[in-house]
């Protein structure tokens, strides 16, 4: 499993996101099309039927946003030596995502989580959208880009790559 820019790629599975798990929120990029997961949120919009492929509420990293997450963990840690079995962590929970998928009959906004801790960098967020966009373009360009996609999942070990690499990944994919 690896985080490449604001998708998760599980083996050949694609998400925009955090891979959700039980009746979490999230959403999946399949050869048919994007599938809402979770609770409160289902359905399959076939490509064929998608006109667009955005995201709403993406969080970009910061230095600011770096130093909140330090200092959330230290709390966290404070509170749970001197609680034990305490309220658990400050937070409540990871930051959510919109992912809009605009198809024929309007506009459909689907929650997934943030799959980074302190936000995705710039370049991650714009070649991101900009891979959501081509998706969008047709089907052999999203057969395409989601078969790379796919397989690069099934052949990386290990955890995400570093940044450097996650951006290149996204440029190969967006050409």
């Amino acid at each position: 499993m690896a985080m490449v820019g604001l998708f998760w790629i599980a083996e050949g599975d694609v998400y925009v996101g955090a891979k959700p798990s039980g009746l979490a929120p999230g959403a999946r990029l399949t050869p048919e099309g994007v599938v809402a997961l979770g609770d409160g949120q289902s359905g399959l919009y076939l490509w064929e039927d998608v006109r667009a492929l955005t995201m709403a509420d993406v969080p970009v990293k910061s230095l600011k946003r770096q130093i909140g997450a330090v200092t959330e963990l230290a709390l966290d840690t404070v509170v749970n030596l001197a609680l034990p079995g305490g309220p658990g962590p400050a937070g409540g929970g990871p930051a959510i995502m919109t992912v809009r998928v605009r198809t024929h009959d309007g506009e459909h906004e689907l929650t997934t989580y943030v799959a980074a801790t302190v936000g995705y960098s710039p370049t991650e967020v714009d070649l991101s959208r900009t891979l959501l966009s081509r998706l969008t373009e047709g089907a052999a360009t999203m057969a395409t880009t989601l078969a790379a996609m796919s397989e690069w999942g099934r052949a990386w070990e290990g955890g995400s790559p570093r940044a450097s690499q996650r951006e290149e990944l996204l440029r190969q994919w967006v050409s």
